[in-house]
């Protein structure tokens, strides 16, 4: 049975990578602020009123950072701003900003991300240059590169972890998206293959149907004519009709099997070989059937696969069936079956050719043409020269 990758069946959640749910990331993002909260109470006890209340809302805008990232950098940044202005040394509340800009790298478009590692730049080398006024050092190279670029520093290891989070992101979501794919892609090749098997089996009860029942109805109905003058052609009759609708029936429940899960039916496949069947069949059903077939096919032939030995089997048993039901009641048949580079079928009968009538409802033809064209065979069928109708076949080995 087709497949449409390594693994068939749903995607199960255990399969999925574990994540916070929604609950979760909240009461996270709560206790984060909490704790940075309880940081700021600092400066309440070092009489730092002005640094607390800073603190404080710099800290504040991270309880939106996964909702609303690009709006909470923008509140910590500018509250980082006010800072700047408004005092020259650090404060607790400085440690949202590489949360902020980690969120933003996390869950905001790529270019704010961008955005947000320039302004934290920026604001590296302002924090550095107030924090050094605010010692009272010197505003010179070597004081300003080292804060500048440890600050700067933090920033871009949390703007890359976001970057990385995102990143891994999209692609865990890109290979569920496959995942799913493939799974439907392989529903539907099952879908496919169980079609093509419920065209299989109707093309086999057509021909199984079709071929038993024509016998015994020409079988009964030369009994109905037959009984009066010589009962016991017509008890030999009866014993025909019965061995093939015993037949019939043997393989309608082999394919009926196959309908069914864990039961493949107990009757093997028709092959090559069987046709001499159908042809002993024939001539008992009182048809004129000349039969050039392979001797034995497995002195020097090639060997025939089952399947191309079933689709020329089913062949010769639809062309005798239409032989039956068109040709006419004195219609003889030559049946001439060859194995060489491909395997050759011919059926030829000198009834009514053109002239036989036709409902238009038979499947036959297309079901013989389906047959040969599985196997990379083609099947032509048509009156024949001089009268008839001739239907041959070529089905590669």
């Amino acid at each position: 049975m087709p497949t449409g990758g390594p693994a068939a069946g749903p995607i199960r959640d255990d399969q999925h990578p574990w994540r916070l749910g929604v609950r979760g990331r909240l009461w996270f993002d709560r206790l984060l602020v909490a704790g940075m909260g309880l940081l700021t109470l600092g400066h309440v006890l070092s009489d730092q009123p002005v640094s607390f209340v800073l603190a404080v809302l710099e800290v504040l805008p991270l309880l939106w950072r996964r909702t609303r990232p690009g709006a909470a950098f923008a509140a910590v940044a500018g509250v980082s701003v006010l800072q700047a202005v408004a005092i020259t040394e650090p404060t607790v509340g400085q440690l949202a900003f590489p949360v902020a800009v980690y969120s933003v790298a996390r869950w905001s478009p790529r270019w704010q991300g961008v955005a947000a590692l320039l302004v934290g730049y920026a604001g590296a080398l302002v924090a550095a240059v107030r924090w050094l006024m605010g010692f009272d050092a010197d505003l010179t190279a070597a004081a300003l590169i080292p804060y500048t670029v440890t600050i700067g520093a933090i920033v871009t290891a949390a703007w890359a972890l976001g970057f990385a989070a995102q990143e891994r992101e999209r692609y865990v979501a890109s290979l569920l998206a496959r995942a799913e794919q493939a799974e439907r892609m392989a529903e539907r090749e099952v879908e496919l293959a169980a079609r093509d098997e419920r065209s299989r089996i109707a093309r086999e009860m057509h021909d199984v149907v079709a071929h038993g029942l024509s016998v015994i109805v020409i079988q009964a109905d030369g009994a109905r004519y037959a009984a009066a003058k010589d009962p016991d052609v017509a008890v030999e009759t009866l014993e025909t009709i019965s061995a093939t609708g015993r037949s019939a029936l043997a393989e309608m429940r082999r394919l009926l099997g196959l309908l069914r899960d864990g039961d493949t039916g107990v009757v093997p496949q028709p092959s090559l070989d069987d046709v001499r069947h159908l042809v002993d069949e024939a001539r008992a059903a009182g048809m004129r059937v000349d039969a050039d077939l392979p001797a034995d096919l497995s002195d020097g032939l090639p060997e025939v696969p089952d399947g191309v030995g079933l689709a020329a089997y089913r062949i010769v048993q639809e062309a005798l069936t239409n032989v039956r039901k068109h040709a006419g009641p004195s219609a003889a048949v030559c049946i001439r079956v060859a194995v060489g580079r491909d395997v050759e079928v011919e059926v030829r009968d000198d009834g009514r050719g053109a002239a036989a009538q036709s409902d238009g409802h038979g499947l036959g033809l297309v079901g013989m043409r389906e047959r040969a064209a599985v196997h990379g065979g083609s099947v032509t069928a048509g009156p024949a020269a001089g009268g008839g109708y001739v239907v041959s076949a070529r089905l590669p080995l």
